[in-house]
Order: C-alpha cells, then sequence, then structure tokens
C-alpha cells in the first residue's frame, strides 16, 4: 500500500508568509497515510479540502514536508501526480472536452499512442464503469451526478496508485451515492476523500476529523465520527 507523509506541515492564508502573524489553514500536521480508504470530515472551512490538495502537490506548504512513497511534492511534482489521481468537487472544472469519451481518450493520450487503440482502451474504461451508452453525449447534457462518474472515470483510466476526492458525493443522488460507494469498495487504489456524508465516511477503515486546521480525532470511523458529531453538535 503506499505511503504519504506529513511531517510539520503548515498551510498559511494566501498574502502571508511563513513567520508572519496569521492563523494558519492547517497547522503543523504530521501523518501517516497508509491505510487503504481513509476518510476526512469537518466542517467548512475546516481545512479539509486544503488537506487534500497537498497529497499530490496541488497545493505545497508553506511550512513542512509531503512525500508520496518517498518523492517530495515540491521537488517531484509531476512525478507525484503520476502517482496520485485527484477527484474535484465540481467535475465541471476537470472535465475539459466537449465529451466524456473524449476526455478518456485525453487523459489516455501519453499512455496509448494508437489512435484505435486508445478509442479501444477508452471505452472499455468507460463500459466498466457503466458509463459508455452516455459516452458521446454533450457533458452539458450530463445530470451533475454522471459528470462527476465520467470526471472519476477520466481519473482512473491512466491507473493512478492513489486516488484523492474532494467531496466526490456532493452532486449526487442517492442511487449514485450508493453507486459511487460500491465503486469505491471495488478499487484497486488507496483511497483518500472528503465528506460530508457519514454514511459513506463509515466505509472508511480510518477517519480523520478536522477542526480549526488540526486534527481533532484520527481514527476508526465508529469513534471518529461520534467525535464529529460532538464536536459539530457542541456537546464535546
Amino acid at each position: 500500500m503506499p505511503l504519504i507523509q506529513l511531517r510539520d506541515v503548515s498551510v498559511l492564508p494566501d498574502g502571508s508568509f511563513a513567520g508572519a502573524p496569521a492563523v494558519p489553514i492547517l497547522h503543523r500536521l504530521t501523518l501517516d497515510l497508509a491505510e487503504a480508504r481513509i476518510a476526512v470530515v469537518g466542517a467548512n472551512g475546516s481545512g479539509k479540502s486544503t488537506l487534500l490538495r497537498l497529497l499530490n502537490g496541488l497545493l505545497l506548504p508553506d511550512t513542512g514536508t509531503v512525500t508520496v512513497d518517498g518523492l517530495d511534492t515540491a521537488k517531484h511534482g509531476s512525478r507525484v501526480r503520476r502517482r496520485v489521481g485527484f477527484v474535484f468537487t465540481d467535475p465541471l472544472s476537470q472535465l475539459v472536452m466537449p465529451t466524456g469519451r473524449d476526455d478518456v481518450e485525453l487523459s489516455l493520450r501519453a499512455k496509448v499512442r494508437a489512435r484505435e487503440e486508445r478509442r479501444t482502451a477508452a471505452e472499455s474504461r468507460l463500459s466498466a464503469m457503466g458509463l459508455l451508452e452516455l459516452a458521446d453525449r454533450s457533458i452539458y447534457d450530463l445530470s451533475g451526478g454522471e459528470r462527476q462518474l465520467m470526471a472519476l472515470t477520466s481519473v482512473l483510466a491512466v491507473d493512478p496508485g492513489i486516488l484523492v476526492a474532494d467531496e466526490p458525493s456532493t452532486l449526487l443522488d442517492l442511487r449514485n451515492t450508493a453507486r459511487l460507494r460500491r465503486i469505491f469498495a471495488e478499487l484497486p487504489q488507496q483511497i483518500i476523500y472528503t465528506t460530508h456524508d457519514l454514511d459513506f465516511a463509515a466505509d472508511a477503515q480510518r477517519v480523520l476529523v478536522v477542526d480549526g486546521g488540526r486534527i481533532a480525532y484520527d481514527g476508526g470511523p465508529d469513534e471518529a465520527l461520534d467525535a464529529y458529531r460532538a464536536l459539530a453538535l457542541g456537546t464535546r
């Protein structure tokens, strides 16, 4: 299983710098992330999305280091991003081509050079996700849930070892949320995801509760989600 390590990591607001008086978005986090399924929960603005963006170098820490299998995200960003696929909350920020088929083929371009082979490989991945019949529709004609699953397929097309997903169920209805949970359960990748859906979070082996830029609780899902409920309701 891959290993992501954060060592004394802080992230400061835009316009500030290390050593200046500012309230950090994330404050001196030290974590080893090795479990197959890790969920991150917390209130809006707690820092959980910032934490996820550190994991593939989309965001660099202001202090400390983030490494993926020994690769420093600040020094080896392109190599890290080949290992760590990232799924955004809003799939329209990720789907850049007119159709899902085009987007999956774009993802495969560096890996599969021959056009016909690439088309076949894209169809195989779309079919495996149950999306082949939607492959040639405009992404603007898809529902939010269909777009999210299409974006996920594009990210998975290059077979990253780690999948990081920022609130992937936000735009999904109940049926597609259940579908996403089944997909996550079956994927071979290590998956680290944020969610406000506590049933979805309970699928993980480990849950991080983020509050005010710090890890308020780190443990198994039952205990961690109890701690989060108490924190959110002010009973802790």
